[in-house]
């Protein structure tokens, strides 16, 4: 997307090639790659379904190839180097990171959810035998712990009278318990001391320390942004005072403010200064984009309203509309071609067979369905058959004019 910088003209908004995105050339797929890359997202969305595989798992392959996984759970539950918490919903966050989330759970729950305080102070007896159990030492999972609460958690949806995952949340989002592990797909809870590496820094940065750092995080992973978008990424809702940090990190040499075009000319973006050899990369035409394909809550596209404005792509996740208004499937992972997002793909892994259905695939309307488009996205599926352990896969009806055929 053009972007005219008001210190540089004429530059690129560097939407491709750094880190955070699956644009340019895959990396090796080594822990220290897999580093680099979580270092430019910051956090990875946890998400309990798996039509194809794991959320995580799909954000990582599509920057570094199959092989990426097997080196998470050594990131995850060995070095501890990172750890679960919730960014705008459940992610893998940075241990590195720890002392800026330590703000969100110091001040958890907010003014706006005191009836969350008083819930846990009504039910203090349970949030003691908590502590007490996993004070024991060892993980336990959400069944091990007795509901000795006095008052039920009022909800009228799901979590009504789940008293004892409510506290279990409660204390997770304070910072009081950690996830220690995972069996069967279940939490195990324990306390910090047990979760993290004995030299973690658990000190608390200050509000003002803490978005200033997630501000420079945000721009580096999104590439360009307006203040709205900075607020929806990382630590969504808690940029208090981001315009007087965005002019302080200006005038610092930190920032850049860019123009994009198509926008209103009062719309002002910003890229990080250490993005700007990127930028000029790209002007000089020395970047060549790749086809990916994306999880639907990959870091690229999740702010849906971003996505449309950068991308010219409206993206929505019909898992959640009712089966009679889907337009395309319940599962779908958007197309990345080169600088484009060209279709969706409705992919479906029967684990019965082995075989990788491809339900759908759907390209936008001004995309020609080109050989080299066909080619470049059905080796992305024959990868990601390869990633699940697919031995076969198998199309639908529902595919562009000639794909069959091929």
């Amino acid at each position: 997307m053009p972007a005219t910088s008001d210190d540089q003209p004429g530059g690129r908004a560097p939407a491709g090639p750094h880190a955070a995105a699956p644009g340019g050339p895959r990396l090796p797929a080594r822990a220290e790659s897999l580093r680099t890359v979580l270092r430019s997202l910051r956090y990875l969305q946890l998400d309990p379904v798996s039509v194809v595989a794991p959320s995580h798992d799909l954000v990582l392959w599509s920057r570094l190839g199959p092989q990426a996984g097997s080196h998470l759970p050594g990131l995850w539950w060995h070095e501890r180097w990172l750890f679960e918490y919730w960014a705008h919903a459940a992610a893998l966050v940075l241990t590195e990171d720890y002392p800026l989330h330590r703000v969100t759970m110091d001040s958890y729950p907010p003014a706006n959810r005191s009836y969350a305080r008083g819930w846990m102070q009504a039910n203090d007896a349970l949030r003691l035998h908590v502590l007490r159990r996993l004070g024991e030492g060892a993980p336990l999972p959400t069944d091990a712990f007795e509901d000795c609460s006095v008052v039920d958690w009022p909800s009228s949806g799901w979590t009504a009278g789940r008293n004892v995952e409510r506290m279990l949340t409660f204390l997770w989002l304070q910072g009081r318990i950690m996830v220690a592990g995972r069996a069967a797909g279940q939490r195990l809870w324990g306390l910090p001391d047990a979760c993290l590496p004995p030299d973690a820094d658990r000190q608390a940065v200050s509000p003002l320390e803490m978005v200033t750092a997630a501000t420079e995080h945000t721009l580096r992973a999104l590439g360009v942004a307006r203040p709205l978008d900075v607020r929806q990424y990382f630590i969504r809702g808690q940029y208090t005072g981001l315009p007087e940090i965005l002019r302080t990190l200006k005038e610092q040499g930190r920032v850049v403010p860019v123009r994009v075009d198509g926008g209103p000319p009062s719309e002002t973006w910003y890229v990080h200064v250490e993005a700007l050899d990127e930028l000029e990369a790209i002007r000089a035409g020395h970047w060549q984009g790749r086809t990916a394909l994306l999880s639907p809550f990959d870091n690229l596209i999740n702010d849906r309203r971003l996505t449309e404005r950068l991308w010219g792509f409206a993206f929505r996740n019909e898992m959640y509309v009712p089966k009679a208004k889907r337009e395309y499937g319940y599962y779908l992972l958007p197309i990345l071609h080169g600088d484009r997002l060209t279709g969706r793909l409705s992919p479906r892994f029967d684990r019965s067979r082995a075989v990788l259905v491809i339900e759908g695939l759907y390209l936008e309307a001004d995309v020609r369905p080109t050989a080299a488009l066909r080619e470049a996205v059905t080796e992305q599926i024959a990868d990601l058959a390869a990633l699940v352990g697919a031995t076969d896969v198998e199309y639908g009806d529902k595919v562009p004019e000639g794909w069959h055929r091929s």
